[in-house]
């Protein structure tokens, strides 16, 4: 029987994950490992290994003498900072006998760092928000004459790796972005762009050695506790929505050509509508799922069952479309504590009582 060790294993990025190659006709053994013992609890794997931070100087040698003990055939990573850095020895990882699916680590280091991808994207002539990037307060203050809306208003950001939206803001007071970003220690870290709708779509794909074997398109409806954040976005989706657009899909594939000429693993495209209508690429989520991919294999379709089909065994999956095969419209809500639901928005209202 194969093996897959999963990173980050208990965390809301890694369960759905473990989750969806757990649920499989005939699944391969599945060990967790990961460094907050408190989330490994949580993994629904019978192994879980608890290992320094990808941050510390012992998480290199952690990582390698547990690949040596179990031999995993198959190692993913659900955070990009772990991503990022076990990229930097993969040989070392591939030489225990561990495979890794997953970009060079040229793609991964333009898609980890936002403003990097978004230079590629401008290259490459697709529509994005216009963006630069905060060294100074001369920076900022230009950033305020050319990106502001009608009031007044626009995007900060920081450049570095991480999810959740981190240091996102929206603002029209100078003052108030200088000291965020001052309090963030982001001066050269820090991008600002004009101020894009609040409706955004993620296109979700697997390619293997530069032909797309699956994308799916999905709206995300809210976040979960946007209301407690400065910027709304918390990068936890409360309601995501299955939907279909060749735009969307075009200018995704678009997206990871320009970060990629021979694109490989998995490719997660963020897009904001603007004014106009047109969705923006914002960034890359490279190599990993999003968190609530249980989502599109409770719909119908595996797609991290489709990723270690293809990393062990060379098998290809048999889908009547390879682009958007799920059902539009199919919703998947979550909540603290709860167990997400996959629904429709008419069997909300059939179960609900409107006075």
């Amino acid at each position: 029987m194969s093996k897959i060790l999963i990173m980050g294993a208990g965390s809301a990025q890694s369960n759905g994950v473990i989750n969806c190659l757990l649920n499989v006709e005939n699944p391969e053994e599945i060990i967790g490992a990961g460094s907050e013992p408190t989330d490994l609890v949580f993994a629904s794997c019978k192994k879980k290994y608890l290992i320094p931070h990808s941050n510390s100087l012992k998480y290199k040698d952690a990582l390698l003498k547990l690949l040596n003990f179990e031999k995993p055939d198959l190692i993913h990573f659900q955070h990009d900072q772990e991503l990022y850095i076990a990229s930097r020895f993969r040989d070392e990882i591939i030489a225990t006998g561990t495979k890794l699916f997953i970009p060079d680590h040229k793609t991964i280091d333009t898609c980890v760092y936002k403003y990097k991808s978004y230079l590629k994207f401008k290259k490459a002539g697709i529509i994005v928000p216009e963006n630069c990037l905060i060294k100074n307060e001369e920076d900022l203050k230009e950033a305020f004459l050319k990106f502001k809306n009608k009031d007044g208003y626009i995007w900060l950001r920081s450049t570095n790796i991480g999810g959740g939206g981190m240091g996102s803001l929206t603002t029209n007071d100078f003052e108030f972005a200088r000291n965020w970003i001052t309090m963030y220690k982001g001066w050269g870290n820090f991008m600002a762009a004009e101020l894009l709708s609040p409706d955004s779509v993620t296109w979700l794909s697997i390619w293997n050695n530069g032909e797309l074997i699956v994308g799916q398109g999905r709206i995300r409806k809210g976040w979960y506790s946007g209301g407690r954040m400065l910027s709304g976005v918390t990068g936890i989706t409360k309601v995501g929505q299955t939907y279909s657009s060749k735009n969307i899909s075009e200018i995704a594939i678009n997206s990871i050509i320009a970060v990629s000429e021979k694109p490989h693993g998995i490719f997660g495209v963020d897009m904001t509508y603007d004014k106009n209508g047109i969705p923006n690429p914002t960034e890359i989520n490279i190599g990993r799922f999003f968190t609530t991919v249980q989502f599109f294999k409770e719909a119908g379709l595996n797609m991290p069952e489709i990723m270690k089909d293809l990393a062990l065994y060379n098998r290809h999956p048999n889908l009547k479309n390879k682009i958007d095969p799920l059902a539009d419209d199919l919703l998947w809500l979550r909540s603290m504590d709860e167990k997400p639901i996959l629904t429709t928005s008419e069997s909300i209202f059939d179960k609900l009582i409107q006075l």
